[in-house]
């Protein structure tokens, strides 16, 4: 009996390790019941105003490509849709909308169904004429901003097949709708019938203050190589990626920095050398901003899809754009994929947010996750540092002092997905957390198990297109994903509970834009669906708390008085920390234009849950001179609007 016992021993012990393995694991990923915290949210789920007779005209659900994608026209048709809110009458209401429909390959500028009567305007499509735009060309998303500093909304636009076009606010239209002029952001060839520049192939932008001159550049993220992608009789120079961990053979990060105005245009000049080389080919589909050592310029973070994600340490001066890139640390249990700068996964978009409520930025990036398909994880990079400067020292010396904790925050796993926006939903201090989901949507074929088969294949195969597996129309591949709406519970932990509150469709979703639409401190926000037409979601949650929302400016370098002109020009780069009087630490920033493809307000808002006392709030800004500034102001819950010179002065809402 005893030798008998003897010899199961090691049996019995592997087990009981499994067991009490499978028993940890269990715990470690259950997950809390959205049903207790769904209650606390509400959502009205309302259409967007289109133009019109826009309901008329041809829908498509599939692009024309080049003949060698041919066999993967719906995997090179999955992206494209986006959507941004803006404040775009000058009213101090972040209610005016400029979105990509990729069904029509419009851009539609409208409002949001809960503007008052002083912000609506009959809804319009851009139009790009006299610049050269044709069916090879496609939208993929819309930025607002004011890029000549005069104190009007602008828009820049970016496509697939050509640089980016910049409409600008034109001050001599009448009424209260707003009128655009477009003009090209990298000029080209003048007096000819067609285009003559770079194909670039954009599916990101970030607009920031990147040298500290006092105005706004633009770091372009482009996907594939320049190349004839929407050319149905194009030449065979397209590729896909060299590798599904690796690829650097994408179109990469184009750094435009702002030189002068010139007669109402903003001119650029592009700093190539502004991102290592070596970091700078990715297939880029995301890129965010935020400012991690208070210095007042802020960092970058890159998702590029089948590589590395990067985090860009600004080191830039006026005039001259400069970063450096830094990587993470593997301990000894920290897989690969889980070092800052190291993964494979396949970066979709990105968010700087203050997470955990410690007056820091934190990142949330998303990736594939897949359960049964492709099941990476979502990133939540956790700020270890414990200053701002012990974090530009880390940064100066290539060293990211990130943690990635989205399984511990609940937030790994949600589906093929998209863009990510963090915002407090209910005004309680505590951020939700917006995700879009949904790959390719068809109603035949389950393609998983190709792509899975894809996914082992050697590198050297899969730059070639010829060799990916097909995927139609009739194809499917994680296309009937709802997107995600993570509320964080009592324990930390967060939970999705998209289901709970009706946010359930299954079209395949882009872009999110958050914005305080009706001037109320309540977050609505819409959303872009891929070949489906858009919608918008009002925050009809019970119980909101108290919030603080700073309108940020400075003074226009040539203000219009026009009816759709602000009290100056949005004051890119800045950052607010709030402090409340319960020991509580929050920060945020005026988000000129990052992630995938929504864009938020301009605003910077705070909930503050139940707090009704005065909370302390320090500004930092920049002036129009690049001069750093620091203010502290006691503020009681409400919304504020601040002139930034050499001081904060509040002055009158728009």
């Amino acid at each position: 009996m005893r030798e008998r016992i003897r010899t199961l021993t090691p049996a019995l012990c592997a087990v009981l390790l499994a067991a009490s393995l499978f028993a940890v694991t269990r715990a470690a990923v259950a997950a809390p019941d959205p049903k207790e915290v769904a209650p606390d949210y509400k959502f009205a789920s309302m259409s967007l105003p289109m133009p019109p007779g826009y309901e008329k005209l041809p829908k498509k659900k599939v692009r024309e490509v080049n003949p060698s994608y041919h066999k993967i026209r719906s995997w090179i048709s999955s992206v494209g849709a986006s959507v941004a809110i803006n404040d775009l009458t000058g009213h101090g209401r972040a209610n005016g909308v400029c979105l990509v429909d990729t069904r029509t390959d419009s851009v539609v500028v409208t409002h949001t169904p809960t503007a008052p009567a002083a912000d609506r305007f009959t809804p319009f499509t851009l139009d790009a004429a006299p610049l050269h735009i044709d069916s090879t060309m496609a939208p993929m998303g819309c930025a607002p901003g004011d890029f000549d500093s005069d104190g009007r909304m602008d828009l820049l636009v970016y496509y697939w097949g050509r640089t980016p076009i910049l409409f600008m606010a034109d001050e001599s239209a009448p009424g209260r709708s707003p009128a655009y002029r477009p003009t090209e952001v990298v000029p080209s060839a003048k007096g000819v019938d067609r285009y003559t520049g770079e194909q670039w192939n954009t599916n990101a932008v970030s607009i920031a203050d990147y040298d500290g001159d006092g105005h706004p550049d633009l770091m372009i993220g482009n996907y594939f190589p320049n190349s004839s992608v929407l050319d149905p009789d194009g030449q065979d120079d397209v590729v896909m990626n060299d590798s599904m961990s690796n690829a650097k053979n994408g179109g990469g990060i184009r750094m435009l920095r702002w030189v002068r105005n010139d007669d109402g245009r903003p001119v650029y000049a592009e700093d190539k050398k502004a991102v290592p080389y070596d970091d700078a080919t990715g297939w880029t589909l995301a890129l965010g901003s935020g400012d991690l050592t208070d210095d007042l310029l802020p960092e970058v973070y890159a998702a590029n899809d089948f590589g590395h994600d990067h985090l860009f340490h600004n080191k830039s001066t006026p005039g001259n754009i400069r970063f450096g890139t830094a990587t993470g640390e593997r301990g000894w249990t920290t897989p690969k994929s889980f070092v800052l700068g190291q993964d494979s996964f396949k970066g979709m978009g990105v968010d700087f947010v203050d997470l955990y409520g410690r007056g820091k930025f934190d990142m949330i990036a998303s990736n594939i996750a897949t359960a049964w398909g492709l099941e990476e994880s979502n990133y939540v990079w956790r700020n270890d540092a414990r200053t701002p400067k012990k974090m530009a020292s880390e940064l100066g010396a290539g060293h990211a002092p990130f943690s990635q904790q989205a399984q511990e925050a609940g937030l790994a796993w949600s589906g093929w997905a998209w863009d990510i926006k963090g915002a407090d939903l209910q005004n309680s201090g505590k951020l939700d957390v917006l995700q879009t989901a949904g790959f390719v949507q068809g109603a035949k074929h389950n393609r998983w198990p190709w792509l899975q088969e894809l996914a082992t294949s050697n590198d050297v195969l899969l730059r070639e297109p010829g060799m990916w597996p097909k995927v139609g129309p009739d194809d499917d591949i994680a296309g009937h994903q709802p997107m995600a709406v993570y509320a964080p519970t009592d324990s930390g932990e967060y939970v999705n509970i998209a289901d709970e509150v009706g946010i359930d469709s299954k079209t395949p979703t882009r872009g999110i834009a958050v914005g305080d639409t009706r001037g109320n401190g309540t977050l609505d926000f819409a959303v872009a669906r891929q070949w489906g037409p858009p919608a918008f979601y009002r925050n009809d949650s019970p119980d909101m708390g108290r919030y603080l929302k700073l309108q940020l400016y400075r003074p226009a370098d040539k203000k219009d008085s026009g009816d759709l002109s602000a009290p100056g020009t949005p004051a890119y780069n800045a950052t607010v920390t709030v402090r409340t009087a319960d020991g509580r630490t929050m920060r945020s920033q005026l988000d000129g234009g990052s992630g995938h493809s929504g864009k938020r307000g301009f605003d910077v808002h705070f909930g503050l849950g139940t707090e009704d006392q005065p909370v302390s709030a320090t500004i930092a800004w920049l002036d129009n001179q690049g001069e750093r500034h620091r203010k502290t102001v006691r503020l009681t819950p409400g919304t504020y609007t601040f002139m930034l010179t050499d001081t904060a002065e509040e002055v009158s809402a728009p």
